[in-house]
C-alpha cells in the first residue's frame, strides 16, 4: 500500500526571510504616511500647519497609543533591523573593482543598488535610533490636564518670528521672567486665601456631615490651586537660559509643530536628517523593488524594468516631501 509521502518542512530562513520583507513593506507604508504628513509643517506661513497640526492630533487620539506604536511599529523596526544585521554581515557587495578572486558586476544599476541598500541600513541603523530618542523622548511636550483641557508644554529657543507664530497658534510663551512671577504671584496667592489648609480640615472629617455650598466652593478653588501648581512645575522641569522659552500649547499637533520648527532652525541638523531621510527613502523603495521579486509580483525582464521605474518615480516623490519638511521648515523660519 502506498502512502504519501510528507513535504518537508519549510526552512526557517525562508521564513525569517519572508517576515523581514513583509516589516520592510510595512515600514514603506508608514514613511509614506509620516513624510506626508511631515512635509506640511512647511507650510506654516500659509494656513498656520493646520493640516499639520490636524493629522498630527488624529494620530495623538488614536485610542491604546502606545500599544500601537509598539505593536505596529516597534516589533516591525526591530525584527526587521535584526534580521537586516544578518543580511548585511553575511551579504557582499560586488559593484565594486575587483582583483579577479571575486565577482565583479560594477557595470549593472542593480549591483550598486544592493551596494546602496547596505550602506543605507547602517545609516538608518542609527539615524532611527537617534530620531526617536530626539523627537519622542527628549523633545516630547510635557502635559497638565485640567479636565477636559490639555496643555503641552516645549521648549523652545527664542527668535524674532516666535511670537508672531506664537499667536497664529494661540500659544502661550514664558521667559525666565515671566516663570518666576508665576511662581511668586501663586505663592501669594495661595498664602492669603489659605485654601489647603481649608480642604485638610475639610478631609478630616468623619464623612457623615453633608457638604455645604461654601466647602463645595473651596474645594473647588483648592482644585484649581492644585492645577495652577502643576501647571506651574511644568513650567520649570525644563531648565531654560536666557535666549529659550517655555511655550504652551493646548493641543499636542501645534506643540509639535513649534519643535519642527525650532529643530530645523539649525542648518547642522537639516543636513543631518537630509542624510537621514534620503538613506530612508532609499531603502524603503529600493526595497519595495526587492519585495515585488521576492513574492513573485513582477517575473519577466519587461516587468522588473517598469517596477524599477516605478520605485524610482516612488522615491523622487517621496524625498521631495522629506526635504520639503527639513528646508521647507528651515526657510520658513527665516521668514517668520
Amino acid at each position: 500500500m502506498l502512502t504519501a509521502s510528507k513535504a518537508p518542512p519549510m526552512p526557517r530562513a525562508f521564513i525569517w526571510r519572508r517576515l523581514h520583507s513583509l516589516f520592510g513593506l510595512w515600514l514603506a507604508v508608514f514613511l509614506l504616511e509620516h513624510l506626508l504628513t511631515n512635509s506640511q509643517a512647511a507650510l506654516l506661513i500659509g494656513d498656520n500647519g493646520h493640516g499639520f497640526i490636524y493629522y498630527v492630533n488624529i494620530l495623538k487620539n488614536l485610542p491604546y497609543l502606545p500599544a500601537i506604536e509598539i505593536g505596529l511599529l516597534g516589533i516591525p523596526i526591530l525584527m526587521h533591523g535584526v534580521w537586516g544585521i544578518q543580511y548585511i554581515l553575511k551579504g557582499k557587495a560586488n559593484s565594486g573593482t575587483s582583483d579577479g578572486s571575486k565577482p565583479s558586476t560594477k557595470k549593472f544599476g542593480r549591483s550598486h543598488a544592493y551596494t546602496w541598500q547596505r550602506y543605507t541600513a547602517w545609516v538608518l541603523l542609527f539615524g532611527i535610533i537617534a530620531h526617536v530618542g530626539f523627537m519622542r523622548f527628549y523633545l516630547y511636550p510635557n502635559v497638565v490636564n485640567e479636565g477636559a483641557q490639555s496643555f503641552y508644554f516645549v521648549r523652545l529657543g527664542l527668535d524674532s518670528g516666535l511670537y508672531t507664530v506664537a499667536s497664529r497658534l494661540d500659544v502661550e510663551l514664558y521667559d525666565q521672567k515671566q516663570i518666576k512671577l508665576k511662581q511668586t504671584q501663586l505663592a501669594e496667592k495661595s498664602s492669603k486665601e489659605g485654601v489647603f489648609n481649608a480642604v485638610e480640615d475639610l478631609q478630616e472629617k468623619d464623612g457623615s456631615e453633608k457638604y455645604s455650598e461654601y466647602e463645595d466652593k473651596l474645594l473647588t478653588q483648592a482644585q484649581n490651586f492644585r492645577f495652577q501648581q502643576d501647571y506651574l512645575n511644568a513650567l520649570k522641569k525644563r531648565p531654560i537660559n536666557q535666549g529659550q522659552v517655555i511655550a504652551v500649547a493646548k493641543n499636542f499637533g501645534a506643540a509639535t509643530l513649534l519643535t519642527v520648527r525650532d529643530s530645523f532652525r539649525n542648518p547642522i541638523t537639516c543636513a543631518l536628517y537630509t542624510i537621514f531621510v534620503l538613506a530612508a527613502v532609499f531603502h524603503a523603495y529600493n526595497g519595495l523593488w526587492t519585495f515585488m521579486i521576492t513574492w513573485g509580483i513582477v517575473l519577466r525582464m519587461r516587468s522588473q524594468k517598469k517596477a524599477v521605474n516605478l520605485c524610482i518615480g516612488v522615491m523622487c516623490v517621496m524625498a521631495f516631501l522629506g526635504l520639503a519638511a527639513i528646508w521647507g521648515t528651515y526657510f520658513v523660519n527665516l521668514r517668520t
